[in-house]
Formats: structure tokens, sequence, C-alpha cells
């Protein structure tokens, strides 16, 4: 397959062109490639095919087109990824990424001084591209991603005369620069080459006429000047081309192995367009993430575009072996690299400073400012010009260059998993990689996918090529296995000088949460395991988040790396005594614990709930004050509250089923059985050790649920003879009226629809004798359901009308969209199609207010009977579809029955 983007839009199989349609498919198509292999929401596609007014009829408009795709480039080629679509493309098979192949090869040529092979490269990469970009599709395609396309050819070429210039080929492309600079009027570049071109070529008379047409042309459309570099190539010529001092060149040697970045090196490739001066890239991230090299790397790719030098300045401000540098060292060490003599310098550091800064006046330089300290280390250094641009690195914060200096801000995050790989596969090569798959992943892991640490294991594994990859993997459970050699490359020494820089509360709490179990954590959290009051902890990670030792990766989330947990663990186990630790984890567990029990009740107000012993003193437990508060805190503590099931000591049995319990709404709503079942196999076992009847039930009922939804119904059945044995023992009626109500629903799913209604009277039966008003109506609901299953739909609609009343008495939201997708259920099989779809709404609108996404689904699959058999096809095909859609995003596989209305519904028409 061959995707062409650089010219009209096309896809040739085997050399024969396909027939992609009009310009809505084509704009589909490459708005896909123009992120081949990542994933394209559907509002990004509908923005970018049909702009800003779309019609009512997008979504299937797209649907329909990305179906027409499918069948011509194969099923497999583009894939549904939720949000949106992802495009599979093989190397070599899109010319833009032919075009980056070639564009990096010749930039690595120009780094090493071969700039006639650089030239040849991007030659190359110019033939891929014979006119204007996504020719075919449609305006708002074009408007959005052409001129950054048109810019993109444009810059080659650029970097295309600078190569053959540098190669001596003044001759070969005066004619050339000629036609670039006619078609581009305004790009100064092209013609400060063009002028060097004839100059060199011994044409200088007709050098100094190009200077002065341009600048009519800027004076009379424009009313601007020529700018530096125009100038500055004026009066080259007029002096005879000779540099005025020794050009610095001090970036330090890219690597080789550089993988990665696209996104962060598109961000710093965007910063050149910055108009105006003080243009500043702020490279910030945790130790070892990778920074200089970033830095580093990119400075490289742009170097051309700063002939007047490269400045670089480790300003050790996180050395592990020694002090910061002092502004005053560092403009010194600037101006000498600028060979300012001795006799020039002035005595004061205010006036040096502003020697510096005239000396890059009219220049068009790159600095390079590493490892800075804080932002007041980086300030008095920044050039003011605006042809040179600043890129400065620092563990810390820099909001404050962001604020006051409009510096583009870049947070440098940790590699991809595929990045991690990629990086691994450089240095050790693809085939010993490829021989131990598994192990490769280990070692992922265990780095955490920090480039510092990725690269220590691999220098080990390179040095030892005879070493089995697992058995490099086993030796990377201690700190110690990260050590290259050297302070600079030692993960423990690098974040031990992160750490020195803490104030005590800071480094406390960063030590505790070595001891929190979970991948990230609220401030809430967080005060509740420090013991400390909220303001106190506010501050605390606000100081943490500064210097990158943790991550807010969501508003209000904060998250450490494996790497930096192990090492707040290590410092919690040599600093705080063990029962300091011990009383952090009590106090986390029962802030979880508390919080989660509150969240429960405001998702099921009717469900009966367990007594808890009171929170240990220094918890602060989370504010929650509605069910849709409820449902987010769980959205987002979910993986938290999960691994602290999982991870919890013995000592904390009772705690760990307590909190299994009061997740098991949320799990049950969400359909997140692999973890529901998980944790409550871990609450049985805690039960267990326990000896306790009273959890045993409840815990055997909870997993009995999750086997049932599950579709495991001998598992199911054990479970809830288990918790109906433990409930009869302890002589709990209202248990026993639960495990019949269960028995019920497994019975039912099973297709024995009798014995179900049987279990279902005696749990109404119970309910009723106890008054538990909210259980009663949830029976009845059972019994009319029941009823309906049984063909009685008179007495099927007489115990759901009652259910409902008493629901809505109670105000239990939940409750009624269950009972109202009861009533659409009877409605549509009396044939009253109207009240069935009134029904069904109802029901939808409460399961979203209460976010139960499976229930959710399978109400709109039964909507979507309810319009076929009401003769609405389009209106069917849009519940099945939107049915699909979340069974989908849950990862869930019964879509089956669903899919196959939907292909019925698309051969009927």
């Amino acid at each position: 397959m061959r995707y062409q983007i650089l010219g009209p839009v096309a896809v040739h199989r085997a050399g024969v062109e396909l027939p992609l349609g009009g310009p809505k498919p084509r704009a589909v198509l490459a708005a896909l490639l123009l992120d081949a292999n990542r994933v394209v929401s559907e509002e990004r596609l509908i923005a970018l095919v049909w702009g800003d007014e779309p019609p009512p009829s997008v979504r299937g408009q797209l649907q329909v087109h990305i179906s027409g795709l499918r069948k011509l480039l194969g099923a497999a080629v583009i894939e549904r990824r939720p949000p949106g679509y992802l495009i599979g493309v093989h190397p070599g098979e899109l010319d833009l990424d032919e075009v980056d192949a070639a564009v990096t090869k010749a930039r690595a040529d120009a780094s090493a001084d071969r700039p006639g092979a650089a030239a040849a490269h991007l030659r190359a990469a110019l033939a891929l591209w014979p006119g204007p970009a996504l020719g075919g599709a449609t305006e708002p395609l074009l408007a959005h991603a052409g001129p950054g396309l048109r810019e993109r050819r444009v810059s080659l070429l650029e970097e295309l005369y600078d190569a053959e210039l540098a190669a001596g080929r003044h001759h070969d492309v005066v004619g050339e620069l000629r036609g670039a600079a006619r078609e581009n009027p305004f790009r100064e570049r092209l013609h400060a080459q063009l002028m060097l071109a004839l100059f060199r070529s011994g044409q200088t008379a007709e050098a100094l006429h190009v200077y002065g047409d341009v600048r009519e042309r800027l004076a009379a459309e424009l009313g601007t000047e020529p700018g530096p570099l125009l100038r500055r190539a004026h009066v080259r010529i007029l002096r005879g081309d000779g540099p005025a001092a020794t050009v610095p060149r001090q970036l330090p040697a890219d690597l080789a192995t550089f993988i990665g970045r696209e996104t962060e090196l598109s961000t710093l490739d965007a910063l050149l367009r910055r108009p105006g001066g003080g243009r500043i890239a702020a490279i910030a991230g945790t130790a070892g993430v990778g920074k200089t090299t970033l830095a580093v790397h990119w400075a490289h790719r742009v170097r051309a575009r700063f002939p007047d030098g490269q400045l670089y300045l480790n300003l050790r401000g996180f050395d592990p072996g020694g002090t910061a540098m002092t502004t005053g060292e560092a403009v010194r060490a600037l101006l000498d690299a600028l060979t300012v003599p001795a006799e020039r310098i002035p005595a004061s550091h205010e006036a040096q400073i502003g020697l510096y800064r005239s000396t890059l006046a009219d220049r068009r330089a790159l600095v390079v400012l590493d490892n800075a300290r804080d932002a007041e280390q980086v300030r008095p250094l920044l050039p003011g010009a605006s042809g040179c641009l600043a890129i400065v690195t620092s563990r810390a914060d820099l909001t404050s260059l962001i604020a006051a200096e409009s510096a583009q801000p870049l947070a440098l995050d940790l590699l991809t998993a595929r990045e991690a790989r990629e990086l691994l596969a450089r240095r050790l090569g693809g085939d010993r990689l490829a021989r131990e798959p598994d192990a490769v992943d280990e070692i992922v892991a265990r780095s955490a996918r920090l480039p510092l640490a990725l690269a220590i294991v691999a220098a080990r594994a390179a040095s030892h090529p005879g070493f089995p990859l697992r058995a490099i993997a086993a030796e990377l459970s201690e700190l110690d296995a990260f050590d290259g050699g050297a302070p600079a490359t030692d993960v423990r020494s690098i974040l031990t000088a992160s750490y020195r820089t803490l104030g005590p509360v800071a480094a406390r709490v960063f030590r505790l949460l070595g001891v929190h179990r979970g991948p990230d954590i609220t401030a809430a959290a967080t005060a509740s395991l420090a013991g400390l009051p909220l303001p106190a902890t506010r501050r605390a990670l606000t100081e943490l988040a500064r210097t990158h030792l943790i991550t807010e990766h969501a508003p209000g989330r904060y998250a450490l790396h494996d790497l930096l947990r192990g090492y707040a663990a290590e410092l919690a186990e040599l600093t705080d005594n063990a029962p300091d630790r011990r009383a952090a984890l009590h106090r986390t567990l029962d802030h979880y614990l508390h919080t989660a029990r509150a969240a429960d009740r405001l998702l099921a107000p009717g469900r009966a709930s367990i007594a808890l012993a009171d929170p240990v003193p220094g918890v602060t437990a989370e504010v929650l004050v509605d069910a849709r508060h409820a449902l987010a805190w769980f959205d987002a503590e979910h993986p938290v509250l999960v691994e602290l099931v999982r991870r919890a000591p013995a000592e904390f049995d009772t705690g760990v089923w307590q909190l299994v319990w009061a997740l098991a709404t949320f799990f049950d709503r969400r359909g997140r059985w692999s973890d529901y079942t998980a944790s409550h196999r871990a609450a049985l076992d805690a039960a267990r050790r326990l000896a306790d009847p009273v959890a045993q039930a409840h815990t055997h009922r909870g997993l009995a649920r999750a086997y049932g939804r599950m579709g495991h119904y001998a598992d199911a059945l054990f479970h809830l003879r288990e918790a109906l044995d433990r409930y009869t023992t302890t002589g709990d009626r209202i248990g026993q009226a639960d495990i019949h109500g269960n028995l019920s629903s497994i019975l039912e799913r099973q297709g024995h629809h009798a014995e179900a209604l049987g279990h279902a009277r005696e749990a109404l039966r119970v309910y009723e004798q106890a008054g538990d008003k909210a259980m009663q109506a949830n029976a009845r609901n059972t019994v009319g359901w029941l009823c309906a299953l049984l063909g009685d739909h008179d007495e099927a609609l007489r115990h759901c009308e009652q259910a409902l009343t008493l629901l809505q008495a109670i105000d239990d939201r939940y409750g009624e969209a269950v009972t109202w997708d009861s009533l659409g259920y009877i409605h549509h099989a009396r044939g009253d199609h109207a009240r069935a779809v009134d029904a069904y709404g109802q029901a939808l609108a409460g399961l979203r207010e209460v976010g139960d996404q499976p229930n959710e689904a399978r109400t709109l699959a039964n909507l979507g009977d309810t319009h076929r058999a009401a003769g609405r096809p389009d209106a069917a095909r849009r519940a099945w579809q939107r049915a699909v859609d979340i069974l989908d995003e849950l990862g869930h596989s019964a879509t089956d029955e669903i899919r196959a209305k939907l292909d019925q519904d698309a051969e009927s028409h």
C-alpha cells in the first residue's frame, strides 16, 4: 500500500490507484494519515472534514465514509479505537513519513559537516512532495493543515539551499533560488541565500540589487525594514564576506540513539515560527527523564537556522557532585564563548549582562541553558534579540518564565512503553530483544520508562552480550541496579540531589508517599497519609511538584513513577520508624474506607449499610455532595482502591473487606467485572482469616453478583448458597431475603423464569415484613419483570407501577430507572410502542444520571427493538449503534446480538 498526501490525496495498491471518491472520504483518510498510527477522535475528524457547522447527520456520514474506506483498504487497516479511529501505516507506506526519514538523514549529515550528502537527502525529500498537499480534500482540512504543510515545504527548501551553499554549489543553485524567492517574496531567508549565492558566484552588484528590491517591497507593502538576517547578509557582502569573530559551536554531541518525543519536537519546531523576540523554550521534568537529551537533539536539528552560533552552558542547578553556577560565572562564560576580548568586559555584573545581550543583539544564535536551579538563575542569561532562541531545562518549576517572559512550557514525561522498547532496541539490537520479549517488558516496567534508567540497563546489557536479558531484568529490584558508575548516571544520586532541596514537611510527605499503595493520590488522601491539615499538605505537594519529585498529571491528582516511589519508600524505611509508617497506612485505609462508604450511600441510598469503626485521628475524608460527585470520585480512585485491597497487610483485613463491600455498587454500575471479582476474592480471603461469618456472607454475596453478571452461573450459585448458609447461621433475615433476590436474578438469566419468580416473591415477603421500603420496591419490580417474561403482562404492569410509586416516594433514582426499563419492556410486549419509547427514555435519563453504563446499553438495545417494531428503522439503528459504542468503550464482548441487528438492518436497506 502506498499513501500520498503531499499532493493529491491518493492510495495505490501494487501500483494501481484506488478509487477514493469525493472530497469527504479523501479528507477523512487524509486526516487519519496526518496522525497515522495514533487515535484521532470522532470530534476532531468531524471538525477537520466538515468544519465548524457540521450537519445533524454528521456522525452517520462519518461512519459511512469509514466503512467505505475499510472496504477499500481492508477492515484491519482502520481500527475503531474509542474515542475515534486509528489507521495503521507501515514504514515506507506514507509519503510524509518518507519525507521525515529523508530529512532526519539530512540533518544527521549536516551535523556531521557533510553538506553535500545532506543536500542529496533533502532533494529526495522534496521529490516526494510534488505540489500543494491534501489535493482533493475538503476546505476545512485544507484550511487547518494546509498552511503548516506549506510552511514545512518552504522550510525544507531553505534547509536545502543552506546545505547546497555550504557544499560550495553557488553557481548551481542561483536559478533555483531566483524561482523560490519569486514564489515567496517575503521569505527573508531565501532572499539572503540568493544574495549569498550571487555574491559567491561573482555577481556582487546583482546580490546588492536583490537586497534593494526586497527592501523596497517590504517598505511598500508591509511598511517595515529588512530583518536582521537580510541586514547581516547585506553587510557581509559589503565587507567582502569576512566573518567578524569565531562562531561558537558549543553543543554537546547529539545522541545517535535518540527516539520518540515527536510531540515535544513539534512544539519546539512551532517556536521557530513565533513572531517577535524573546523566544524561549522551558523544558521541565523529573530527574533522568531526558531534558538535556531532548534540548541537545533539537538544537542539532535546527542549528542551521542559527548561523551566528550555538551556546551551551550547564548551570549545575541539581548537580550531584557540586554547587550551582552563579549568574556571574555564567555570564562570564557566555562572553568568553562569544570571544569578547577581556579588556572589553566591564567589572560590574549588570554591565556584563548588558554587554552579553548587546553582543547578541544583531545575531541569530541559539542559547541552551541546561540544568537550571530555578527561573531566577536563568533570567539574566536570556537573550533579548529577535533572531535568538533560548532553551532552558530544569527539574524545578519554571512557571515564572512562562508568565513573565512568555516562555513556551514543555513538561517532559516518561517514555511510552513503545518508545522505551525502541530505546533498548537501538542500543541492543532488535534481534536480541525479539528473543526475550517478556524480559524486555519486565525491564521496561522496572525501569519505570525513565530514559536514564533504561540507558543504564542497556549499557550493562551491551557490556555483557552473553547475559540473558531475563537475568538482567531480575537484578532490577533495587535502586542499586540503576548505577551507571558516576554521579550523573546514578539514579539514586540524581534523585537525592532533588530531595535535598526540600523543606522538612515536604520531605516527610515525599517519604510517606512511598508507603501509599495506589498509582496516584489527591491532596485530601495525602493529608490523611501524613496526618497533616489540608493547607499544609497542599503547600508540601506544591513544593514537590515544583521540583518534579511528583507530577500533577490531572487537576488535583499527584503521581510518582515507580523508581521515585521506590526511592521514597527506601527513605521512609531509613528515616521513619515502623509505627509511624504503619499509622500512615492505617490513616490512608480509613480515608478511603469512610469516603467510599459515603460515596456508596449517595449512589445507592436504599442499600443496607454496614457498621464501621470511627476513623483514626488525622484522617481527612473527601466531602462528596451528590451521586454524580460520588461516581466521579469512584471513577478517579478505583485504581488506587483496587491496589490498596490487593496489597494491604493482613492486620488490616477488617478494613479490606469493608472497603470491597463499599466498592460493589460502583463496580456494578460501571461494569468493571474483573476488578469486582479480584477485589472480592481478596476480601473473601480476609474474611476467612478473620473467621467472621458476617464478613464472609457479605463477600460471598458480592462475589456471586459479579459472577452472575459475567455469565458464570455455577460459580454464582455456589457463592449464593455459601452466603445463604452464613446469613442463616447469624439469623440475618434481610440478608437471606437479599440472597433470594440474587437467586432470582441468576435463575432468570438461565431461563428458569418460574423458579426465579418464586425466589423473588419470597424476597418481597420478607422485605414487606421488615418494612424496608427501598428493597420492597426493588423486589416488586423484579416480580413484575418476571411476570412479564412469563407472559402475564397485566400482573407485571401492576407490580412495576407499584414499585415505581414506592421508589419515587423515597427518591431512589437508580431503582426508578431500572423500573422504567421494566415498564418499557411491558408496554412493548403489549404493543403500546409510544408508551414503551417514553418509558425507555425515562430509564435512560435515570441510568445516565447514576452512571450505569451496562444497563444503559441494555436499555438502548431494547429501545432499538421498539423503534424497529414501530416502523422507525433510523431511530432503531441509532439506539443500537449507541449501545454498541458504550459496550465497546467498556471493553465488553456481549455485542454480537446487537451488531447482528445492525447488519441485518443494513442488508435490508
